[in-house]
């Protein structure tokens, strides 16, 4: 099999275009992670897969619209790749915007909206400042995973958080130990083990180059 050049793949902000499939990726990435189940699975596959789709749907909708950072990862003009981060410049966890509490409420339930906020709120407490940020979320195509892409994806965030002038670092809770490893391969650290809900996991952290 050949291999692609290098120069083939692409990391970029995503456009209003690319948000459909963006949504996609997340969801497949995401459908078996423990804690949308915990907090969204009810005994009934379909409306977990119905609240699931609305929650990745309505927070990629909030983050396109609050401007914060959305990068691609292409192969040509091919997305196969996403990493959506919240910055300290938008309201986080208990201080989320009305609206988006209200879409989210529609879409995945009270109790659903609540834990979501209550995660933001877990990891913000654990941060070391109130200048970092939190990866969200981060997904590749089904297709396109074991080929080396998410370290790649991963260096093209910390790039971009490395080039931010009043951003600390960023902050990920993890639950999957080869999660956690990848991630710790390219510069996170285990800032602390911690229970969300009933889900366990750890706090990675990246401390970005903050400019002075």
């Amino acid at each position: 099999m050949e291999t692609a050049p290098l120069e083939q793949y692409r990391a970029v902000y995503l456009t209003a275009d690319d948000l459909r499939i963006a949504a996609s990726i997340i969801y497949n990435a995401y459908q078996n992670d423990a804690y949308f189940l915990a907090i969204l699975f009810s005994g009934d596959k379909v409306s977990y897969e119905q609240k699931l789709r609305a929650a990745i749907r309505e927070e990629l909708n909030e983050l396109w619209q609050q401007e914060q950072p959305l990068i691609g990862w292409f192969d040509g003009d091919r997305l196969i790749g996403v990493a959506c981060i919240i910055t300290h410049q938008v309201p986080i966890g208990e201080s989320r915007y009305w609206h988006w509490r209200f879409k989210m409420l529609l879409g995945t339930g009270w109790k659903s909206t609540q834990g979501l906020m209550q995660k933001e709120t877990s990891i913000i407490e654990q941060l070391p400042s109130d200048q970092c940020g939190i990866l969200q979320f981060i997904a590749l195509a089904p297709s396109e995973q074991h080929k080396g892409h998410g370290g790649q994806l991963i260096e093209a965030v910390l790039s971009w958080c490395d080039e931010q002038p009043k951003l600390e670092g960023l902050g990920v809770f993890v639950s999957n130990d080869s999660h956690s490893h990848l991630f710790q391969q390219h510069g996170f650290i285990n800032l602390t083990s911690m229970k969300i809900g009933d889900v366990d996991g750890d706090l990675l952290f990246y401390h970005g180059q903050l400019s002075e």
